[in-house]
């Protein structure tokens, strides 16, 4: 009897032991797990949409979720935000990423780490009535242009534009007044202006056919590359080059295909480069 009870007590012993180390490696693994908090576009149906309290959908949300399940070591938290307060947070570090068809620009490059994968492509194009004849940048001169945002990516794209183009003048203001595209998209059905110039991943296909619009949309103008901006900091060298590796095996697999046609309708991913 004696030696049976000091069987069990060395089995007791032992399976405390598992138990002890199993529950320190259980705790060692949510430890582990990094949250990660991200701002994506509040109001760029497809591309992004979902105000804050509200589940975040469209492409890069969906792209967002394709990285992290390939990355369980981290855990995303999304949350929309207007474009200002996206790009003032992650400066600041209150959030660790921020997505919204952002280009990538020397200024950018700087200011924040960027992973060299691409998550998407914008395509630029030009908006007008159908019954208009503007087909491309050169038909729009002597046309009445919708504003642009100032320093923003479509001013920045007509300026270049216009500097390879010099014999074609094309006139556009720039403007800080912040109207919703599909208020503008209405100004060019009314005759307000003839043309609007704007990345076609902000929704605006869905905006004319619900609103019954008679637009039409060119074939694209300009083509750029999209990218995740990361806040600057020693931690987030690891995150970047994690989702740098994600983006290219998402891309392979034919993830980020499947994701353009779901929410764009189109093969946006042939474009990138």
């Amino acid at each position: 009897m004696p030696a049976l009870t000091t069987t069990f007590r060395r089995l007791a012993l032992a399976s405390a032991a598992v138990l002890t180390l199993a529950s320190a490696n259980l705790t060692y693994a949510a430890d582990a797990v990094r949250t990660i908090k991200i701002a994506t576009a509040a109001e760029s149906k497809p591309l992004s949409w979902g105000a804050i309290g509200v589940e975040p959908q469209g492409y890069e949300p969906d792209v967002l979720r394709a990285i992290n399940a390939k990355l369980p070591q981290y855990k995303f938290v999304m949350e929309g935000a207007a474009d200002i307060a996206q790009e003032t947070g992650l400066v600041t570090g209150k959030y660790d990423i921020a997505t919204g068809g952002y280009y990538k620009a020397p200024a950018r490059s700087k200011q924040f780490l960027i992973p060299d994968s691409p998550i998407g492509a914008s395509l630029m194009k030009i908006y007008s009535r159908k019954d208009s004849n503007i087909n491309g940048m050169k038909d729009l001169v002597g046309k009445n242009i919708v504003p642009v945002t100032a320093g923003g990516g479509v001013y920045k794209f007509v300026m270049q534009w216009q500097q390879e183009n010099p014999n074609d003048k094309v006139a556009i203001k720039a403007s800080s007044a912040g109207i919703p595209y599909p208020d503008r998209l209405k100004e060019v059905q009314s005759g307000k202006y003839d043309a609007l110039i704007l990345p076609s991943n902000l929704g605006e296909q869905t905006v004319i056919d619900n609103q019954k619009l008679d637009i039409k949309a060119s074939e694209p103008v300009s083509i750029n590359d999209t990218y995740v901006l990361i806040h600057k900091s020693d931690e987030n060298k690891v995150l970047s080059e994690d989702i740098n590796k994600a983006l290219q095996q998402l891309k392979a697999d034919g993830t980020l295909d499947k994701l353009s046609q779901k929410w764009f309708g189109e093969d946006v991913v042939k474009y990138m480069k």
